[in-house]
């Protein structure tokens, strides 16, 4: 069973969310959201969660409010390959909602997630009936497949391990910044895991995150990473 604590019997009143003008999808006139937090409930994860598994039939949609979620596919031999990580704002499932088609990859939280979840009859009867929800979900899936096209890129035309590890960082740095002016994400990921979405090995992983502190591209405080020179990260990426 997946480890919950449903926070409140009424959902997030999210038109007081300090975060909602910054996320994609939260940034609804008041009418839609009213009827999202009307539909949606709160819930917090514990890490290791899965919010659904590859095959699973999709019967909700998710909005990560905060935490991260490991996106992943798995093939026959058991082999795993870590596709993204999703960030606070992302929607997940949504694919498989509204082509009603089983879901094709697993999500599951690698740390404490405080997570929306509505029904996907729900959600697609919100997405209907409320124009501006319908253009964020159509959003909400370009911006997916930008993702796919820059992760494709990365795999296949990087020509260093050093250049793929670059790249992830930026693109984690960037999704955490909301604004903010200092580039900064938790890193919840073992070195074999980014390994796994570099297309490296971890000990190489290990080796250039040492490398990237001394020349001090990068500061690392626990799991915590701040970027400190985006511009000579951006050249390793060309």
């Amino acid at each position: 069973m997946t480890p919950f604590t449903q926070l409140h019997s009424q959902p997030e009143d999210c038109l007081h969310c300090e975060h909602r003008y910054v996320r994609l999808f939260c940034n609804l006139p008041d009418a839609a959201l009213e009827e999202f937090d009307r539909i949606g409930v709160l819930v917090n994860h514990a890490p290791g969660a899965k919010l659904f598994s590859e095959g699973d039939a999709v019967r909700n949609v998710f909005v990560l409010c905060s935490g991260q979620v490991k996106i992943s596919t798995t093939s026959r031999d058991g082999r795993t390959m870590i596709l993204k990580i999703a960030v606070p704002g992302d929607l997940l499932g949504l694919n498989a909602a509204l082509a009603d088609t089983p879901h094709e990859v697993t999500a599951e939280t690698i740390e404490p997630c405080v997570i929306k979840t509505i029904r996907r009859e729900q959600f697609v009867k919100l997405l209907e009936t409320h124009a501006p929800a319908s253009m964020k979900a159509a959003q909400s899936l370009s911006l997916e497949y930008g993702t796919v096209f820059r992760d494709a890129r990365r795999l296949a035309l990087s020509t260093t391990a050093g250049g793929r590890l670059a790249q992830l960082l930026l693109e984690w740095a960037r999704s955490a910044r909301c604004g903010d002016a200092e580039m900064k994400f938790t890193m919840a990921l073992t070195h074999e895991e980014i390994a796994n979405m570099a297309g490296t090995s971890r000990e190489t992983i290990t080796r250039l995150l040492s490398q990237f502190r001394r020349q001090q591209w990068i500061r690392v405080h626990g799991s915590r990473v701040t970027i400190l020179n985006e511009a000579e990260l951006d050249k390793l990426t060309a």
